[in-house]
């Protein structure tokens, strides 16, 4: 990635009438060159149109990317590339080389290829193979880390990109997400219902310059919520004697659930002995106790509870308790 500034007037301190064509060169030189030292590089790689100069310019500042093929690199790993700008007013009247800017190169590590991902009700898990040789095809060297990178799909548009995740449009750009030295990496930082894309770069380490791969093949991720909560615990059945103002009754009460998605409660009662387990609450009990009103005198009855979550999976039965109405 190249950056520089245009110049707005002639070397006689004239101005310019509008932005100057702009003609990129590119050579190679050894590591140990001094880029000022370096052999001025004579292979134009890119000629700017004057009237196209407006839409490489960021922030005041010219910005180019040279996508260097992978073959060419190969033959110059190691070296420095070196680069000079001109600009031209008219066919013939351009301007002198700018400073020459180097930056060491290396063959990056060839894309990885077979993202998986499986979701579990903690994180999203994403594995793949770490790749064996470089973009030119040659052995790699040991890999140093793999940067995961995620950007989450815009709503209305989940369906396009489960067809080409390429073309999903995308709430903002892809984002380092996080950081791993082996070939996995769990994402807690989701949320069910939202559509994500990931990819995965591997980085390759070439003396002190860690040099990244392009991405992946693209992974796009629907996490949805179909893990059941954990049951509820300490459940416990108490026989309250009638008083003159209330009937007896038998109490159920357990301890409340530390899941935070956890939307209600289901009581479910049998008789110890036999008979069809039978949900005594109409709708989701928002509080860990029950008041089973209507136990008949001298049956002895066994009550479970299970906990809903939000998205209404609902847990496993808890440990049971029992208890006997008296006479």
């Amino acid at each position: 990635m190249l950056t520089f500034t245009l110049p707005k007037t002639t070397v006689e301190n004239e101005a310019l009438a509008g932005p100057p064509a702009v003609e990129i060169f590119r050579g190679f030189a050894p590591a140990t060159a001094l880029p000022a030292a370096a052999r001025a590089p004579k292979t134009l790689v890119y000629t700017i149109p004057s009237a196209l100069v407006d839409t490489y310019v960021v922030e005041n500042r010219v910005r180019f990317s040279d996508p260097i093929p992978a073959d060419e690199l190969a033959k110059h790993a190691g070296e420095q590339a070196v680069y000079t700008v001109r600009t031209r007013a008219a066919k013939k009247i351009d301007s002198a080389d700018s400073n020459p800017a180097a930056v060491r190169v290396f063959p990056a590590p060839e894309p990885i290829r077979d993202v998986t991902a499986r979701v579990t009700r903690s994180a999203v898990e994403l594995s793949w193979t770490p790749p064996e040789r470089n973009a030119a095809g040659r052995p790699l060297p040991a890999l140093s880390a793999y940067h995961v990178y995620r950007a989450e799909v815009a709503q209305g548009s989940e369906a396009e990109a489960e067809k080409d995740p390429a073309k999903a449009k995308l709430q903002s750009p892809l984002e380092l997400h996080g950081v791993t030295p082996s070939a996995s990496y769990r994402d807690t930082q989701f949320q069910f219902g939202h559509k994500y894309v990931y990819s995965v770069r591997s980085v390759g380490q070439f003396e002190s310059e860690p040099v990244e791969s392009a991405d992946s093949k693209l992974v796009v991720v629907s996490p949805r919520d179909v893990f059941p909560p954990a049951p509820p615990q300490d459940l416990v059945a108490v026989v309250v004697p009638a008083t003159a103002q209330a009937h007896a009754r038998i109490e159920v009460s357990w301890s409340i659930s530390a899941d935070p998605n956890i939307a209600g409660y289901n009581i479910y009662r049998s008789e110890a002995e036999g008979g069809g387990r039978q949900r005594l609450n109409n709708d989701l009990l928002l509080t860990p106790v029950f008041h089973d009103m209507s136990p008949v005198p001298g049956r002895s009855y066994i009550y479970t509870v299970t906990a809903v979550s939000r998205d209404g999976n609902e847990s496993e039965r808890s440990a049971a308790v029992s208890a006997a109405m008296p006479e």
